[in-house]
């Protein structure tokens, strides 16, 4: 009989359900599923629609390229979530000064108003997500976090 965690020829055996990377995976698809449901139902957003909206809150004039930096989503998902907003009037899109092939955006008056509605909303969804979780355990969490997204990038 081979050792616990171990296969019949002595390799290591991956079990899936107790793998870290699996587990922040689940957690983070389950996380972003339901709040994906909210914004969606709500509002009528899908996640990479409402992070361009939050991103453009906080620093408004981004190009494409300091979205998909600031996000970490890549070209495309943000040119899709650009144009979406475009078309439903909450972005503003301006030729960058700086590359005539780069478009500035911003976020149009019905954008920061959505914003208004949707940012309390969001809030509330983490602090109910996080019921139950102490104010140390919450910032061990993000502490904790942090180092994973270091130890990953170090990696790549």
């Amino acid at each position: 009989m081979p050792p616990e965690g171990r296969a019949a020829d002595g390799e290591p055996l991956l079990r899936l359900d107790a793998f870290l990377p699996y587990q922040l995976s689940i957690a983070s698809n389950a996380v972003s599923g339901a709040i994906a449901r909210s914004y969606e139902s709500l509002f009528g957003l899908k996640v990479p629609e409402w992070r361009l909206i939050a991103v453009l809150a906080e620093t408004d004039g981004l190009t494409q390229q300091q979205i998909v930096q600031r996000t970490e989503m890549d070209k495309m998902t943000v040119s899709r979530a650009a144009q979406a907003l475009a078309g439903r009037g909450l972005v503003e899109r301006a030729p960058d000064g700086r590359d005539r092939r780069s478009r500035m955006l911003t976020l149009s008056p019905a954008g920061r108003t959505l914003y208004g509605e949707i940012a309390p909303r969001a809030l509330a969804l983490e602090a109910e997500l996080m019921t139950g979780f102490g104010a140390g355990e919450i910032a061990a969490l993000r502490a904790a976090l942090a180092r994973l997204k270091q130890a990953a990038e170090a990696l790549r």
